[in-house]
């Protein structure tokens, strides 16, 4: 993916990641959603969207990744998006 200019397809990207790994519909997730309480995400479905998350911002030498202290606070769809943009120095 080219890089991202905006909350909003942060957001798009990672709202399409969730939705595959979840199998679920792109309309149940929100800004606001909570992976665990939401959305009913286990720690495997966690994984594969870390995964998929440092997959889908990584472009040529430069890896995106999710530093695992980071990894306990990412709790919300919003929390996600608000990380991946300050990590690629998008605007809030």
């Amino acid at each position: 993916m080219s890089s991202p200019t905006s909350r909003e397809q942060i957001f798009e990207v990672i709202r399409h990641q969730l939705a595959e790994i979840l199998e679920i519909s792109e309309d149940r997730i929100q800004e606001g959603s909570s992976f665990v309480d939401d959305l009913d995400a286990d720690s495997l479905a966690l994984i594969e969207l870390v995964e998929a998350i440092e997959a889908e911002f990584s472009k040529g030498e430069h890896q995106f990744r999710i530093e695992d202290d980071d990894l306990e606070d990412l709790r919300t769809m919003r929390d996600a998006v608000d990380y991946v943009a300050s990590v690629l120095g998008v605007s809030q």
